[in-house]
Parts: structure tokens; sequence; C-alpha cells
């Protein structure tokens, strides 16, 4: 039986920089790798944790002169963390967070594009 593994999960940006600042800060991802398009058409930045081989792929395209329009599109990253308590003050500092289930114990944040990112106790999947 063939077996797979996760690689990396893309999402397009408007603005590259904001992006990285934002993924950097607010979850503390840092480029693990770069791929510079022809003509310097696209750029693919990928970040990462240091620990884990899975990606956050961000695709900057440079003739793109409007944010992405995401719709009612409900797809969202999720993020786990040893301290819960002290990622949602950091995020509430940062004005990123934009709904609370404190019934489940979990949180969204959302990105400079409007990608929301869930966070949650490391306890729920371990």
């Amino acid at each position: 039986m063939t077996t797979f593994h996760w690689a990396h999960t893309n999402i397009n940006v408007f603005n590259l920089e904001k992006s990285l600042a934002f993924y950097k800060e607010a979850l503390g991802l840092s480029v693990m790798g770069t791929i510079d398009g022809p003509e310097g058409r696209f750029k693919i930045v990928y970040l990462g944790d240091g620990k884990n081989t899975h990606r956050l792929e961000l695709t900057w395209l440079k003739d793109r002169t409007e944010p992405y329009n995401l719709g009612d599109n409900e797809i969202h990253l999720a993020m786990t963390t040893p301290d819960f308590d002290g990622a949602l003050a950091k995020h509430k500092a940062m004005d990123c967070t934009i709904w609370e289930n404190k019934d489940m114990g979990i949180y969204f944040i959302q990105d400079p594009d409007g990608y929301w990112v869930e966070i949650l106790p490391e306890r729920f999947v371990k």
C-alpha cells in the first residue's frame, strides 16, 4: 500500500511582507525556503516552526492587483499550543483574535488576507 505524508498547505497572499510579519509574530513561523518565479512573476515562501516537516506555503503573485475574495470559504488552518492562555493574551494584544468559543476551549485569529487560524490547546490532539 502506498503511504502519504503531509508536505505543505498553500495559501495565496496579497502582501507577502505583511503576511510574513504576521505569521512570525502571531505564530512564531520562520522562512524555511523560497522559490522565485521567472522574471519575478511570483514568489513562494515556505514557513515552518523548525520542529515539524509540515510547511505553510505562501504564494505571492506579482500581477495581483486586488486582495483575494475568500467568500463563504470556511476552510481554516489549525495550530496547537502548550500555552493556550498566553497565546490568547498575545493574540488579543495583536488585535487579531476574531472569535472565541469558551465552551469548546478554542479561538480563531485572522491573517492579513482574511484566512482564519484556529488555536487550540495541545491536549486536543494528543
